[in-house]
């Protein structure tokens, strides 16, 4: 490896969930933050519970709220018009 143009690298970083689990790998970062990790992430604990970030599931339900209640416009139906005949 050339000098000074790699990063330093923590074969003990230790990584923090917002759960509380912790556990240590290889990073160039003495130590992370996550919101999510494989002790409380959905998929591998098996719960059904949705995780929301920034409020989309909120904001979605107030779409489907609002799509319910507004009726739409129709438009008017097209009238064929009738072909002319020669005499």
């Amino acid at each position: 490896m050339k000098d000074g143009i790699h990063p330093k690298y923590f074969p003990e970083a230790s990584v923090t969930c917002s759960c509380g689990n912790v556990f240590t790998v290889g990073s160039t970062k003495e130590s992370i933050k996550v919101e999510i990790c494989s002790a409380c992430h959905p998929l591998y604990t098996g719960e059904g519970r949705v995780v929301d970030t920034a409020g989309r599931v909120e904001k979605f339900k107030a779409r489907q709220a609002k799509a319910s209640t507004v009726p739409k416009a129709k438009k008017a139906p097209r009238v064929a018009k009738k072909a002319k005949t020669s005499k």
